[in-house]
């Protein structure tokens, strides 16, 4: 005979284990870590299923600063390494990197095409010797990195974009017509400096979705490369989170682009010397429904004109370097934001 008390009592507890393991499921976050790797890129991400992607790895001089981020996120391995161009900034330090932390699968934008630089041309030799031993992925506009817990769509790569607007995009994009293009000039060395066409027009652009939430990273994509995925509509739509293009710099982060995503957040990636120019800031600061700006560095030369309030620069003159800023998301679309040089820190709410 079954004891119905005993019935109830299982019910009950299997009732209770449900909810705990919904809970827990619930409690999952997307976490994402802005390296500080002085003026370079280095983004860590780690998935609700455990999974990880770094973007870009800096110049290798901070790869100490990546592998310490790995280490408070409990990160034993590097499931996604992407590198989004050739840049030294962002390739350089792969080999040191992986040296540290084993790397699985190898993404990028295919052929590099600034062929005639010998910098380039050994960055990426090195690379390219680490993606041959491991799993490798070369990717175009409208593919997705096939990560586990969120979706990584890549937006544009190797200087095409995606064609169709995505869901919920497709508006017509006015600062097309009052944006004015940049004249690009020589370099220091009295090259001509073409980002239209260099290495940086190559990034791989990712827009980054966990439940409600989006994030665009362009990496380096330029003024007026950026037209080919917002003009003469938005094919993206609008998102909660942006990464500054090129750290910041003032040859990126166009209105076409900044004021079309109407992001809510701003990080910029930049240097005490390099990056998060005063028109950027200008640019950010009078985007559409914006609420905050956050960067890795106090810009120097930049003064009240080109840096945010102090509780949100992650590292500042007179203090020791290496503090990342921390973003962890739900999967209704709030997220956290905090600085881990004084632990400030802000809760955004979902889009209503």
């Amino acid at each position: 005979m079954i004891d119905k008390s005993s019935t109830m009592r299982l019910i009950q507890t299997a009732a209770v284990v449900l909810l705990m393991v919904s809970a827990l499921s619930a409690a999952k976050t997307l976490d994402m870590y802005v390296i500080d790797v002085e003026g370079g890129k280095s983004l860590l991400l780690v998935s609700p299923s455990g999974q990880s992607m770094v973007i870009d790895t800096g110049g290798g001089r901070e790869v100490n600063r990546i592998v310490e981020a790995c280490k408070a996120a409990g990160v034993k391995q590097i499931d996604y390494m992407v590198v989004s161009h050739y840049d030294g900034d962002h390739v350089g330090g792969v080999p040191a990197l992986e040296a540290r932390v084993p790397m699985v699968t190898f993404v990028d934008h295919g052929a590099n095409v600034q062929l005639n630089d010998s910098g380039y041309t050994k960055n990426v030799d090195a690379y390219m010797a680490l993606a041959a031993k491991g799993k490798h992925i070369v990717v175009k506009a409208g593919d997705r990195i096939p990560i586990k817990g969120f979706d990584a769509l890549v937006v544009m790569a190797a200087g095409k974009a995606i064609t169709a607007p995505l869901k919920g995009a497709g508006q017509p994009n006015p600062a097309c017509d009052t944006t004015p293009r940049k004249v690009w000039g020589l370099d220091e060395r009295g090259i001509l400096d073409n980002h239209d066409t260099n290495e940086n027009s190559q990034a791989i652009t990712l827009l980054v979705t966990y439940g409600r939430f989006r994030m665009l990273d362009p990496a380096d994509l330029t003024w007026n490369k950026d037209r080919e995925l917002f003009c003469p509509v938005n094919r993206v739509g609008t998102v909660d989170l942006y990464m500054t293009a090129n750290h910041g710099m003032n040859n990126a982060n166009s209105p076409v682009m900044v004021h079309a995503l109407r992001p809510r957040v701003v990080i910029a990636d930049n240097g005490a010397r390099k990056g998060a120019t005063a028109e950027t800031f200008q640019t950010v600061e009078s985007s559409p429904g914006l609420e905050d700006y956050w960067q890795a560095h106090y810009l120097i030369a930049g003064g009240e004109k080109a840096n945010t309030k102090p509780d949100y620069i992650a590292n500042i003159e007179g203090s020791p370097d290496g503090k990342w800023i921390k973003i962890s998301v739900q999967r209704d679309g709030t997220f956290t934001v905090t600085n881990t040089r004084n632990n400030f820190s802000k809760t955004y709410k979902p889009r209503k």
